[in-house]
């Protein structure tokens, strides 16, 4: 009789421990979908910053239009991109096509004191501060995500329930990894 009390307390206590680590993982896993949401937010506010930024700059600019379309077109690939590494390569093309259109347009003063203009830039540069720290939340999350689905005994409950690592969401170019410094 106590042997079977004992075995059922201990298989109590493994249930407890199963489901413990179960629910702790789907805590993280929810932290890092939230961490991927936080970012996502930032994109589409930097994504819906650029057609105004575009319009500002094309009056200017005339003679300029490569880069103009440029900036378009990453946008688009930006918003068209679904899977975390094809938005790290999407968002760092269009990093770099933005710093071309603030380089471009260091030549067109009047541009530079367009109220407009400056008020966009501030509101861009904003933005890509909130997407470094949702980048780094989404990242710091998915190291504890990663860190609990490869951790012995956890891993067991992990596999089991089909819990998976995450990609990080990094830059590419190590130019990029410093907000764009521009001055109008």
């Amino acid at each position: 009789m106590i042997a079977l009390l004992v075995i059922l307390i201990a298989l109590a206590a493994c249930a407890g421990w199963g489901v413990s680590v179960y629910n702790g993982l789907v805590k993280l896993r929810e932290n890092a979908k939230n961490g991927w949401s936080q970012i996502d937010v930032q994109l589409k506010r930097r994504h819906d910053l650029i057609p105004n930024l575009v319009e500002t700059a094309k009056g200017y600019m005339e003679h300029e239009s490569s880069t103009l379309e440029n900036v378009i077109k990453a946008r688009q690939q930006a918003i068209d991109a679904s899977k975390i590494k094809d938005k790290q390569v999407a968002e760092n093309f269009l990093s770099s096509t933005l710093r071309s259109l603030f380089a471009v347009s260091e030549n067109y003063p009047n541009l530079k004191a367009d109220q407009q203009m400056r008020q966009l830039h501030e509101e861009l540069t904003s933005t890509e501060n909130k997407i470094t720290f949702a980048r780094q939340y989404y990242n710091d999350e998915v190291t504890r995500l990663n860190t609990a689905v490869q951790s012995f005994p956890d891993n067991f409950i992990a596999n089991m329930c089909s819990f998976e690592k995450r990609d990080f969401f990094e830059l590419g170019d190590e130019s990029e990894k410093e907000t764009p410094k521009v001055q109008f």
